[in-house]
This record gives C-alpha cells, structure tokens and sequence, in this order.
C-alpha cells in the first residue's frame, strides 16, 4: 500500500492566509494538516482558506479534522473557509451532515 501525500502550500495576502492542499486528507495526513493551520493560529489572520481544489480523499479522520480546525479557528476570531470543494467531498460533506459545519465558498462559473 502507498503512503498517502498530503502536500500544502502556503500564500499569504493580506488579511487572509491560503493553504493549497493537494493530495489525501486521511488518518495518515490529518495531523500534518492540523500542525500547519495551528501554526498560523499562532498569530490567526481574519481568514483562513482551505484550497480543497488539489484534494483526492478524505476520510473520516480528514472531515473530523476540518471541523475541529474550523472550530478552533473561530475560538481565534478567525474564520476557515474551504474553497474549490470537490463534488465526491460535497456529497460526503451532505451524507455526513457536516455540510453545514463547515464555511464552504466554491467559486462558481458564470
């Protein structure tokens, strides 16, 4: 079995902070991903957007992960925005019902 890669790149621009994620969020990767949003709570900026567009899987562990992260970054007065959310997450987000736990904003075709 392969080792799942999360890769992460951080932007930051102005009051906001861009994480692109590329790759499986899972019980391999989680943690990584939750070490790097810690790390700009640090000095949390106003907003905080997760670039979901390069992301393949997420399981279990990853959709717990999302949601404690969102809720800690509302402790900060932050805000975690999840951006270019793929269909197979958005159904799973549905089926799950955490949908409406998390700030989704998906850029829309005109």
């Amino acid at each position: 079995m392969d080792r799942a890669e999360l890769s992460i790149t951080l932007h930051r621009t102005g009051d906001e902070v861009v994480l692109r994620l590329a790759g499986e969020i899972d019980m391999l990767t989680a943690a990584q991903l939750s070490t790097v949003v810690n790390e700009v709570l640090a000095e949390p900026p106003p907003r905080i957007v997760l670039d979901m567009g390069g992301v393949t899987f997420c399981d279990s562990q990853g959709l717990g992960t999302l949601v404690v992260l969102s809720r800690k970054a509302s402790h900060a007065q932050s805000l975690l925005v999840l951006s270019n959310v793929g269909d197979f997450l958005l159904r799973v987000l549905d089926i799950t019902g955490l949908r409406s736990a998390l700030m989704i904003k998906n850029e829309t075709a005109p």
